[in-house]
This record gives C-alpha cells, structure tokens and sequence, in this order.
C-alpha cells in the first residue's frame, strides 16, 4: 500500500473535467484507488465520489493505492493531481 500527501493546485479544484480525468486515469489500473480528504475516503475510480468529496483549490488529500501495480498508478495519479489543469 502506498499512500502520497497531496495538495491540489487548480484554481478549481476537482470540478467535473478533471474529476473525469482522474477516473479515466485510475480505470487504467487494478489496483484499489483511493484518497483521503477530511476524514473520509473516496474511490478515485467513482465519477460521482470525487464530486462528492468537493475538492477545492489548495485542498491537501491523501492518495491511497493498494495492489500489484499501485506504484505506478501512484505515480501517475499524483502527477495529475498536483499539475492537474483548470
């Protein structure tokens, strides 16, 4: 299990695109894809539970991946989400 501190940099946050994104994203591994945001956790490979968490700009998060290829999805997850575009 690897879990990453994250601070979001968009000026808007986890607005529908990027949330979209972020899906597509982590639809491309097999391992469990999580993040951790005022106590809560949310599936980063649910459309509707990123909304849900309503990630605002400079909002830190805890990236969590569990499974065989979490390095990588943690790795490219945690790319986007700090350089992720407005």
């Amino acid at each position: 299990m690897i879990e990453k501190k994250l601070t979001v940099k968009s000026v808007t946050g986890l607005h529908l695109r990027p949330a979209q994104e972020l899906c597509n994203r982590a639809l491309n591994y097999e391992s469990e894809i999580l993040f951790r945001f005022k106590n809560r956790e949310f599936n980063a490979k649910s459309l509707l539970s990123v909304l849900s968490a309503c990630v605002q700009q400079e909002d830190e998060i805890v990236l969590i991946c569990k499974g065989g290829d979490e390095e990588n999805a943690a790795r490219e997850i945690a790319d986007f989400i700090e350089h992720v575009p407005a």
